[in-house]
């Protein structure tokens, strides 16, 4: 597949159908930009609105693809094209991940070794080695996913995250005696991933609109923020805020409606 190939059949498609990149634009509820970035082959259109894209431009995906129009009698023939250059691809990067992934452990598991050697060297038993060891494991356990799958395993990142934050916990405070710690930080943990939780829809919502994203995520780090004091002042019996922690609400409306600004001037801004 050639993007600039791809991009400028696209354009010529839009003019044809008398739309400004704007106009196409907001059909895809994306930005002009994004339109733009295709028409001069920096990036591909994402595959979930390919169907929708398409369809406003009056061709199949595999023409898309193709960056051309295709007579019916090589159509299989370039649909064939395409799918084993698609199949080369995702098979390159599953390789690629392979690796990374089996270092990765590899690493992960000569540092294992590495603590519990020189720990026992020191102390004659296995002590502050095992929390090293409960950290270590459980950043694996929810870095791996992504690290082998890439971006379709951020959700499965966060399913791990979510399953083995608690049991991770629990076990911290019981190697280091602690019960406050967990507690305490297992109801923090749960607002925590929460709001990961809801980041991941921000950004998957409005992939095509990161500035929007973005300036929601930040305002609703205001509102888990002022949760968090609340929930520690009742816990612990702390003043709710400081002048810190004021001045770091602000600083987050600040920042958050002006990125929610930045996104609505983005798409106000006339196409080229």
């Amino acid at each position: 597949m050639d993007q600039i190939k791809t991009g400028k059949f696209i354009a010529g498609l839009r003019k044809e159908k008398g739309l400004t990149q704007a106009q196409l634009a907001e059909k895809l509820n994306i930005t002009d930009r994004a339109i733009s970035k295709w028409e001069t082959g920096k990036s591909m259109p994402d595959s979930s609105i390919m169907l929708e894209l398409c369809s406003i431009l009056g061709i199949t995906v595999n023409e898309l693809l193709s960056g051309e129009r295709i007579e019916m009698n090589n159509f299989e023939e370039k649909a064939n094209e395409n799918l084993l250059e698609l199949k080369r691809k995702d098979e390159k990067n599953f390789k690629l991940n392979t690796v990374m992934s089996i270092i990765y452990t590899v690493v992960i598991l000569t540092s294992i070794v590495i603590c519990g050697i020189c720990d026992f060297s020191i102390s004659g038993s296995f002590t502050w080695s095992l929390i090293t060891f409960a950290a270590i494991i459980y950043a694996w356990l929810i870095s791996i996913p992504m690290i082998y799958l890439g971006q379709r395993g951020v959700k499965v990142s966060l399913i791990s995250t979510s399953i083995f934050t608690l049991p991770f916990l629990y076990v911290l405070s019981v190697l280091i005696h602690t019960k406050a710690l967990f507690s305490i930080g297992a109801i923090m943990a749960i607002i925590a991933i929460a709001y990961l939780w809801i980041v991941y829809y921000l950004f998957t919502r409005f992939q095509n609109r990161k500035f929007l994203a973005c300036g929601i995520t930040v305002l609703t780090a205001v509102a888990i923020s002022i949760i968090i004091n609340i929930i520690l002042s009742r816990m612990l019996g702390a003043p709710i805020f400081d002048i810190w922690d004021a001045l770091s609400v602000v600083l987050l409306l600040i920042t958050g409606l002006g990125l929610i600004w930045v996104d609505a001037k983005i798409r106000k801004i006339p196409p080229s």
